[in-house]
């Protein structure tokens, strides 16, 4: 897989869960306001693992931190803000038979989280086009990572109309430390297994208070 760039169709945590909170009743496009999320397991695919995210936003520049751990080791994880569907993580009932097993696949997940919006690359191109450009994301079960980039207008606004969801791909379904043909192939490239597209953590942004209380 790796040097290989493949579409996506709309395609992680050291420390504590950061606390979420309402989001505020309005924020100018230069605020630098802060929208944190708690990474959790998609129901159904078998994911042991947790996360953090945060997007600090001032007009269309984002500093993007992302903490993981307990995913699966020495395999890609692509990460992405999805945009543009409701705003949430899938729940169970959007999980579809995949060769004999109950699990959500990333379209499966796409009515809850829509489509990608940013590609959280390690390097380079942060479009949809990145979507699963492998030998830039995470590797490793457990990492932090962080980059400031500067994502569209309209990333920009769906973040702050709180309608954007932080997704990290990647699970091991059966637990036999691979990625592998347990769910059959993925839909978005038959020569992948579903194992390394499908949805492993996920939180919705939100944006957080400031101290004033505004």
């Amino acid at each position: 897989m790796k040097g290989r760039v493949l579409p996506l169709l709309g395609i992680a945590a050291f420390g504590l869960p950061l606390a979420l909170s309402a989001v505020a009743s309005a924020h100018p496009v230069g605020d630098g306001t802060r929208y944190e999320a708690r990474l959790a397991p998609v129901a159904t695919n078998r994911v042991d693992a947790a996360g953090t995210a945060s997007v600090t936003l001032s007009g269309n520049k984002a500093t993007i931190t992302v903490n993981a751990n307990r995913l699966l080791d020495s395999a890609p994880h692509a990460q992405h803000i999805h945009i543009k569907g409701s705003g949430e993580c899938p729940a169970a009932d959007a999980a579809r038979n995949h060769n004999g097993h109950k699990a959500i696949s990333t379209t499966d997940g796409l009515p809850a989280y829509g489509k990608i919006g940013t590609s959280l690359t390690t390097k380079g191109d942060t479009s949809p086009n990145s979507a699963l450009a492998v030998d830039r994301f995470p590797s490793t079960g457990s990492f932090h990572y962080t980059r400031t980039i500067t994502v569209t207008p309209d990333v920009a606004r769906q973040i702050r109309a709180n309608n954007a969801v932080i997704v990290v791909h990647g699970i091991d379904y059966n637990h036999n430390g691979r990625y592998d043909s347990v769910l059959g192939a993925s839909e978005l490239d038959p020569k992948l297994p579903q194992e390394a597209t499908a949805p492993a953590l996920c939180g919705p942004l939100n944006a957080m208070h400031n101290m004033n209380g505004r």
